[in-house]
């Protein structure tokens, strides 16, 4: 008994201490189901997604209306981040997700064996994703953020990734945002990172405009023309062609709209064959050995995921993510250049006489002053940033009382609050400049890279490459002009065409010391770079490598400063893809050129460009591109009447949150009215618009008009800053079959008017108030 009872009491200590392990173990697995979950939700004050146990996005709901709006379709969800090998051209979609709580992390696991970690912190308005780690890396080069599936099928924005519906009855919009410059918008198979310039069919609706049988949703096809005039690329009116700047949205088969960005590991070398037009026989793709980046990698890239009711989305959710995660936030008059409110005009000069175009722009109440009939600017930094020389001696402005230096001018013009500035070709290096020639620098683009097999005396016209491969394709994405056909050894350029086809290879039709570079003598196995170039058309440039690009966008704010600049439109914008490194290579680009001007204590530099893109958004502010009839009718009221381009950038810069352009326009002549820039005006302010107003001072001064047409622009352009048009009146104003008079009260109230096409006839439509803080 004594054994027992000394027993027993060991025994039940054993129990109890078993019962408290497996209490221990159950509270802990409790704990741990709390924090370490397999479905989650997460919400913002708009907008909440359900990520299911593999890691999908399988709901997306519209929480500012009962009940809860679907997004997601049940037919197709969405993987939170996709594995992309471009060796094996292979996605890799999630196959198991575990969150946790506590350190707000997501761990993503992938059937090549990767494990991704991505935090997840929801803001008041968005959510914010980044990639902190992904091991073992397994040959994933680039990720993808979705492509995030919506059943909308209303307007897609392919330039930042938004999926839009307007309509009154639902009224919501889902997208996102970069936060890094090497998160870009598109998928992850992007070829050089930049989308294929074309058009897609998606009728934005299906039943004002139904798609003809012979069409179907996504269906993709070739711009008009011959691959070479711009303007023949604009070939379809029919509103169901949509023409692409990108790839951040999609559509599909039933026409919904998917979102989706990318980032890539751009540390090593690699080789692309590419395009911007793919489709044309002038634009056939071209190889091209991308420089590599060490440090550029996609670790660390960060998107902001939100959802909003469309009519309040861009002041409210997308300025709210720019301003919240330091994103470019350029300004003008004070305002968001995205903000409706800032929507301002410029004037653009032709004639060569400015005696009274500074008094013009200033009653009108622009801002800027486009010397486009200066010509081209070139990215030359031989002249340290002078355009007129050190001393500013070139005088190129004329003025009747004698002609004076862009610096002056630009004193002249800041005494009204108004800058000016020059159309420019970008980073394309053009014969006779520092980079280029007659001692071309050492950090130029290539697109290949040989070695030569014999020696060179400055004579020889036999060059020998040690292969071929792709040494006879011309040069340039774009149309492959002949005469930019070059190589460079050394400190030679060298233009040929073509290559034999039989060892030993050499180049043909080969012209030494091209571009007045001089031909000297090169040793066997000396380095021969085929230059990755522009185009003719006086566009003629060799593309720099990334580092010189660096220099060229410091180069443009240095510009600025000395010479009092503050617009540039950058024709050949597109170039800036020409390195392989697409948007990223853009982006880049203008955060040098918007830091340099920073540090030299400049405003925003205000500009527009050749083309709008996923990396020019944040930092551009217009996209005034082309003009007259081929962007805005007036006369006939018409998006485009010649051809499709003013529907096409229409529809582009409308759903992508940007202010349409209307291009180079409506010259004040001797027969120019009131009423036409009444009408003008209604549109601009009612779609959303800027323009490019031509001022030819010798046309000015022959209306009879002119001092009612200033008048009747700065009212309209008064009520327009101070944010007066309610979302109601300006779908009136947007109607081209409509006219309307604006007349001010006082500096915050207008009366608006519907009238005649000639401006008889006015009946009080509104009563405008100036709104609140602005």
């Amino acid at each position: 008994m004594d054994n027992f009872t000394l027993q027993f009491p060991c025994f039940h200590s054993y129990f109890y201490a078993m019962v408290i392990k497996k209490i221990i173990a159950l509270v802990t697995a409790c704990t741990l189901t709390s924090s370490l979950m397999a479905q989650s939700d997460f919400n913002t004050a708009y907008f909440k997604i359900h990520i299911d146990g593999k890691g999908w996005i399988t709901s997306m709901k519209n929480t500012t209306v009962k009940p809860n709006r679907e997004f997601s379709p049940s037919d197709n969800p969405s993987p939170l981040l996709s594995l992309y090998s471009t060796q094996q051209k292979a996605y890799y979609q999630p196959i198991k997700a575990t969150y946790n709580k506590g350190s707000k992390t997501l761990l993503l696991s992938y059937a090549n064996g990767s494990v991704a970690r991505v935090s997840i912190l929801p803001q008041e308005k968005y959510f914010k994703l980044t990639l902190q780690s992904l091991a073992p890396r397994n040959g994933i080069d680039a990720i993808e953020w979705g492509a995030y599936h919506t059943n909308i099928t209303n307007l897609l924005g392919e330039i930042i990734g938004v999926s839009r519906d307007t309509s009154s009855a639902v009224n919501y919009a889902i997208g996102m945002l970069a936060l890094n410059d090497n998160t870009l918008g598109g998928t992850a198979a992007t070829i050089a990172d930049a989308a294929p310039f074309q058009y897609i069919i998606h009728s934005p609706d299906a039943k004002r405009f139904p798609l003809p049988d012979s069409l179907h949703e996504g269906q993709v096809f070739s711009l008009g023309g011959d691959g070479v005039s711009d303007v023949a690329f604009y070939a379809h009116k029919e509103p169901y062609y949509r023409i692409m700047y990108g790839n951040a949205a999609s559509v599909d088969a039933k026409g919904r709209i998917s979102i989706a960005y990318q980032s890539r590991d751009r540390s090593f070398e690699r080789e692309v064959n590419y395009s911007l037009i793919p489709h044309m026989a002038a634009n056939i793709p071209n190889h091209i050995q991308v420089q590599p980046l060490p440090g550029v990698d996609y670790i660390g890239s960060s998107i902001a995921l939100w959802g909003s009711p469309d009519s309040t989305a861009l002041l409210d959710v997308v300025q709210q993510i720019v301003k919240a995660e330091r994103l470019p936030y350029p300004t003008i008059n004070g305002r968001w250049v995205k903000d409706p409110a800032a929507y301002v005009p410029d004037a653009i000069t032709s004639g060569h006489l400015y005696d009274s175009i500074i008094s013009y722009t200033s009653r009108l109440g622009f801002k800027t002053i486009s010397l486009y009939d200066q010509g081209f600017l070139r990215p030359d930094r031989g002249n340290n940033g002078y355009i007129d020389g050190k001393n500013f001696e070139k005088h190129p402005i004329h003025l009747t009382a004698g002609n004076v230096s862009h610096k002056t001018f630009s004193e002249m013009a800041a005494k009204h609050g108004i800058t000016i500035g020059r159309t420019t070709i970008t980073n394309s290096l053009a014969p006779g400049t520092l980079d280029a020639s007659p001692v071309p620098s050492d950090s130029l683009c290539y697109q290949q890279r040989r070695l030569l097999m014999a020696d060179l005396s400055p004579s020889d016209t036999i060059i020998v490459v040690d292969d071929p491969k792709y040494l006879e394709e011309i040069a340039s994405w774009e149309g492959h002009c002949a005469n930019l056909n070059m190589i460079k050894i050394g400190k030679e350029l060298i233009h040929y065409l073509g290559v034999s086809d039989k060892a030993p290879y050499r180049l043909l039709n080969v012209k030494r010391g091209y571009w007045n570079t001089q031909a000297a003598s090169h040793k066997v196995r000396d380095t021969v770079y085929k230059l990755q170039v522009t185009v003719n058309y006086g566009y003629d440039g060799i593309i720099p490598n990334m580092q010189l690009q660096d220099e060229i966008a410091a180069h443009y704010a240095d510009v600025c400063a000395l010479n009092g600049l503050g617009y540039y439109d950058f024709d050949g914008q597109e170039f800036l893809f020409n390195n392989g490194h697409g948007y990223y290579s853009t982006k880049r680009f203008f955060r040098g050129m918007f830091e340099r001007a920073a540090k030299l204590g400049l405003p925003s530099i205000r500009f527009t460009g050749a083309t709008l893109s996923e990396g020019s958004w944040h930092y551009q502010s217009i996209w005034n591109v082309g003009g007259g009839k081929n962007l805005y009718d007036a006369d006939t009221r018409e998006w485009g009447s010649t051809t499709s381009q003013g529907k096409d950038l229409r529809d582009v810069t409308y759903a992508n949150f940007f202010p349409v352009g209307m291009g180079g326009n409506f010259p004040i002549k001797a027969h120019s009215t009131v009423a036409q820039y009444e009408h003008i005006q209604a549109i601009s302010v009612g779609v959303g618009t800027t323009y490019s107003l031509y001022l030819n001072q010798k046309d000015v001064e022959s209306c009879p008009q002119k001092d009612a047409i200033f008048k009747t622009i700065r009212t309209w352009e008064d009520a327009r800053a101070a944010n007066a048009f309610p979302r109601w009146v300006k779908t009136e104003l947007a109607d081209p079959s409509k006219s309307f008079h604006l007349e001010a009260i006082n500096a915050n109230s207008w009366n608006l008017y519907q009238s005649n096409r000639d401006g008889s006839g006015r009946q009080l439509l509104a009563r405008l108030l100036r709104a609140r803080g602005y």
